[in-house]
């Protein structure tokens, strides 16, 4: 075969198999006709540079031009926006993007906004754009966001009046508002279920065009029990058309309700445990308040789930609102209360203060009154407190230690009185602060040195819960009176010692003529002889006894104090005085215990002796006379004489121990007593640092007291 033939033949088989690629071609653009005109996506075929070559009727349809117009058209022209075909080529060569969006702008002025897909060189030089209207998709999309937005704004809004606002009905109102505007609902209200079953609509949101519900009242009937109870459990209800026989609703029912243009109606119970709904196994947290309820007047509405979600979510945020308003009513009772109670607290505070101001006001006119006339005193007026503090003085102060009273004021006593001075008062003060009624004597020195002889009384202050709150202290110059005393006392001191020997040598020369031996009286001579002898000694044991006195006061001996034997010095002083004792037809008893003490054994018998005196004399024949001796607590021994004579009055028990004090000034001469045997006793007694009393019950006899401290060791 030649080249020539040969090449024939080859010509004809790529004819024939050109022809039968064809063929091949025309009939697969048959078969994909179809679908290409049926496919329900816009599809176009382009060249390289967007020209259209090739519409399908979804194409036309999406860019509002016929076949023949669209033919020919630039892709990019109908874009609205920046749109580079070559640039998005290459993008998809290198594999970068594939797809996109992009607006189409239609010749009628219609805005789509379209997805596509380039699918590049299906033939050479043709590429395959595949477009989707995705603007219904897009639509949804944002209504969805607005929806959800709206949804947020509203649940947002009514918190934040919840939290802001404590005013239920403000809340109420803010709610059914925002809900009929976000839900586009003819009608939204809040009813309120009261205990006896009927209710209210408390507030509510409708277009003018309906009739309004507000404010009315329903009878149970409208609500009743089994269904409040469904509600209280956590129902909701969305019914999309009441008038469909599938919802189930009474006849009765539907007829009520179309009385207010209800054609469809969603229903959220507001529980007063804003939890419930997640919450219903307790009863208590399901109480049923009331209901959300949102009404469709215009046609029948199918409710999506999320208007559900917000109508509950809101109904949970009503809950919690009343839950405030029941703190807040709480809140407001309690603080009312409080208030009530702060103003009566307050008023009685008001009166205490005015009280307190007129008492202190009546105080300082009082203390200036009492502080003009203690100013006008001669005497030093003070009153010192539980401290010893001074609290008041008068002026006197101020002439005795040249300190004003202000300077006083508030001072402790030890430091008006330095110390010498203050631990002489110092017994007497704490005697006062316990209670007594103090009076001593005392000897201070002024600042400018010179000694005055003071007598002072301290008188606590015990109020009514017998408590001692202080003492008040007066304090007189008795330096005149100590001197004249003191001249006294030495110019009796010194008449019986001018007295005394000649006394002692009278008496001895009655003793002498009473005898005989200087002759014989007669019987009146010796009776008169016997009168003189008397009363020669008694002026003479008057005069011993003055001496006595006078030797002990003026503290110009010193006691011989040693260890004795208290029973000794009874003993000794019983005998001395049991001749007078059976002079007198008494008997003497004594009770004798061993006991130390530190006394001068020659005073302490002379006391003991002189209280035997007293007590013999004014006992009865017959009657009994008692010296005891016991120990007490606080170191110290108790000795006393006890008779059974007439007794003493209280009023002179104490006066009973001055000198020449004696209960009857006629038992001087009847029982032949000086008048100073006590005051003699008291002085050795104190001498001792002791303290000496008397007891006595008239008609039962008297006991003379005195303590001494015991020897230690």
């Amino acid at each position: 075969m030649s080249k020539r033939s040969t090449s024939r033949q080859s010509s004809q088989t790529r004819h024939q198999k050109s022809g039968s690629t064809k063929g091949n071609q025309q009939q697969e653009q048959k078969l994909l006709q179809p679908v290409f005109e049926k496919a329900c996506d816009a599809i176009a075929v382009t060249d390289d540079n967007g020209c259209l070559i090739e519409v399908n009727a979804a194409g036309c349809q999406l860019f509002g031009l016929s076949h023949q117009a669209l033919t020919g058209q630039i892709l990019a022209d109908f874009i609205d926006g920046e749109f580079n075909f070559a640039q998005v080529r290459l993008h998809v060569q290198s594999g970068k993007q594939q797809t996109g969006e992009f607006y189409l702008l239609r010749p009628d002025g219609r805005r789509r906004e379209v997805e596509y897909t380039l699918t590049l060189d299906v033939v050479p030089h043709r590429h395959l754009v595949i477009l989707r209207d995705i603007t219904a998709r897009k639509q949804a999309a944002q209504d969805e966001l607005w929806c959800q937005r709206q949804w947020v704004e509203l649940f947002s809004e009514v918190t934040l009046k919840i939290r802001q606002s404590l005013q239920l009905k403000e809340i109420l109102r803010a709610t059914v508002t925002e809900v009929q505007r976000i839900l586009q609902a003819d009608r939204v209200l809040i009813y309120q279920v009261f205990p006896n079953g009927t209710g209210k609509a408390i507030s509510e949101a409708v277009l003018p065009e309906y009739p309004a519900i507000l404010d009315l009242e329903f009878p149970e009937e409208v609500f009743p029990q089994e269904y409040q109870q469904l509600y209280a459990q956590g129902r909701v209800r969305a019914i999309a058309d009441v008038h469909d026989p599938d919802v189930g609703l009474a006849d009765c029912l539907i007829e009520f309700i179309d009385q207010f243009d209800i054609k469809a109606k969603l229903i959220v119970p507001i529980l007063q445990n804003w939890n419930s709904h997640q919450q219903s196994e307790s009863p208590s947290h399901n109480q049923l308040w009331g209901l959300l309820i949102a009404h469709h007047c215009d046609r029948p509405r199918r409710w999506v789930d999320f208007q559900l979600e917000l109508m509950q979510q809101l109904a949970d945020q009503i809950s919690i609102a009343l839950a405030q308003a029941q703190l807040l009513e709480n809140l407001e009772e309690i603080v009312e209360i409080r208030t009530a109670e702060l103003k009566d607290v307050n008023r009685n505070l008001h009166q205490e203060i005015n009280d307190r101001m007129q008492a202190e006001a009546a105080l300082r006119r009082s203390e200036e009154q009492l502080r003009l006339i203690t100013n006008a005193l001669p005497v030093l007026i003070a009153y010192v407190d539980k401290e010893q503090r001074y609290r008041f003085n008068n002026q006197a102060y101020e002439d005795w230690l040249e300190q004003t009273p202000a300077e006083i004021h508030g001072c402790h006593l030890q430091e008006v009185w330095k110390e010498d001075c203050y631990q002489k008062m110092h017994s007497y003060v704490e005697a006062a602060l316990s209670g007594h009624v103090v009076t001593y004597e005392n000897e201070i020195v002024l600042r400018d040195g010179i000694s005055r002889s003071v007598n002072v009384t301290y008188i606590p202050h015990v109020d009514e819960q017998k408590i001692v709150k202080g003492f008040f202290s007066l304090a007189s110059d008795i330096s005149d009176r100590k001197a004249i005393e003191r001249m006294k006392d030495e110019f009796i001191s010194v008449v019986s010692h001018e007295l005394r020997t000649p006394l002692t040598s009278l008496h001895s020369a009655l003793k002498i003529l009473a005898t005989g031996r200087l002759g014989t009286l007669s019987a009146d001579g010796q009776q008169m002889l016997e009168i003189a002898d008397e009363n020669t000694e008694r002026l003479v044991r008057l005069v011993n006894n003055v001496l006595d006195l006078q030797r002990i006061e003026s503290g110009k001996f010193t006691m011989e104090k040693q260890a004795c034997n208290a029973a000794d010095l009874m003993i000794q002083a019983t005998e001395a005085m049991q001749p007078m004792a059976q002079q007198h037809g008494v008997t003497l008893v004594t009770q004798p215990l061993n006991i130390q003490i530190w006394v001068d054994s020659d005073y302490m018998v002379q006391a003991l002796t002189n209280l035997l005196s007293n007590a013999i004399k004014f006992s009865s024949t017959g009657g009994t006379v008692c010296l005891t001796v016991e120990f007490l607590q606080q170191s110290q021994v108790l000795f006393c004489v006890h008779d059974q004579g007439q007794g003493i009055p209280q009023s002179k028990l104490e006066s009973i121990f001055e000198r020449f004090q004696q209960v009857d000034s006629s038992d001087s001469r009847k029982k032949g007593g000086t008048g100073l045997g006590l005051a003699i006793c008291r002085k050795i007694i104190e001498q001792h640092e002791g303290k000496i009393w008397a007891e006595s019950t008239l008609g039962k006899g008297s006991t003379f007291c005195f303590t001494l401290p015991v020897l230690h060791g």
